[in-house]
């Protein structure tokens, strides 16, 4: 039974798929089981090639097949237009509900509608590789040190239809990986309340060797720099992209820089 004080808001959970067929299965179980009943689940496939789709329409939910590839934020946005709940909930084709994630996220919905709520990671991955763990627990880390975040991240954010309608929406050409963090710093200038809900939490299947870590690290740090140039602040704490991160990766520049002078000169 949901414990939500006499109210259950019609949560519309909405999950961008592009070649998701090894972990989305597992995504949409999760959501069934967890026994939220005033719920409704759409999933946009971005023009998978992998089987996705057959796996998708095993289960009672809201399929929606993009034409061509067109990004995350292309099939958010067609979700959220077709949405009917009053709460969207963005999580992604990897992430797992815990049984009480819908419940929990009612909650904060009914406590703050006009703001946008963000969960995060749970602190082990659902994978529970070495390597997945300690993304895992890095990010649930960085992203709950602050009660109002910097932004709220696509694996667990949730808005009001009607905000979310008034956005205008995820920019669909903006850089990837990065369009959470561009859509939370917008309507932050407009003045709305970006908040962390700690207990929000939805566990992540990385599937990461060393290498795969190493390459995700990279791409998200190029991004990321980008962003930040671009956006003049590339010493802020946000998020992930921590002040104990950028102070980490300057060190370890600087003794490398200072160990190749010590090759050179002897």
């Amino acid at each position: 039974m949901n414990d939500t004080g006499g109210e259950t808001p019609f949560i519309s959970l909405i999950i961008p798929n592009h070649n998701g067929a090894q972990t989305i299965g597992k995504c949409i179980e999760t959501a069934f089981r967890s026994g939220y009943g005033n719920l409704e689940v759409i999933i946009v496939d971005d023009c998978s090639g992998d089987g996705s789709v057959e796996i998708i329409q095993k289960y009672p939910c809201k399929l929606i097949r993009l034409p061509e590839h067109s990004g995350a934020s292309a099939a958010r946005n067609e979700g959220a237009r077709s949405a009917k709940g009053e709460a969207l909930f963005f999580i992604d084709a990897d992430c797992i509900l815990g049984d009480d994630t819908l419940d929990i996220a009612a909650r904060a919905f009914i406590e703050n509608p006009d703001a946008v709520t963000g969960g995060t990671y749970t602190p082990l991955a659902h994978d529970r590789g070495f390597y997945g763990n300690f993304q895992s627990l890095l990010i649930h880390y960085s992203e709950t040190k602050h009660p109002e975040p910097d932004y709220v991240a696509t694996h667990a954010m949730l808005i009001s239809k009607k905000l979310f309608d008034k956005s205008g929406g995820f920019n669909e050409k903006f850089m990837p990986i990065l369009e959470d963090v561009e859509f939370s710093h917008r309507i932050r200038r407009r003045g709305v309340r970006l908040r962390m809900e700690p207990s929000i939490q939805v566990g992540h299947i990385f599937n990461y060797n060393l290498w795969g870590s190493l390459k995700n690290a990279f791409r998200k740090s190029l991004y990321w720099t980008m962003y930040s140039i671009k956006n003049k602040d590339l010493l802020a704490d946000s998020g992930t992209a921590s002040v104990e991160l950028k102070a980490d990766v300057l060190s370890w520049c600087a003794c490398t820089i200072l160990l190749a002078l010590f090759v050179l000169t002897g």
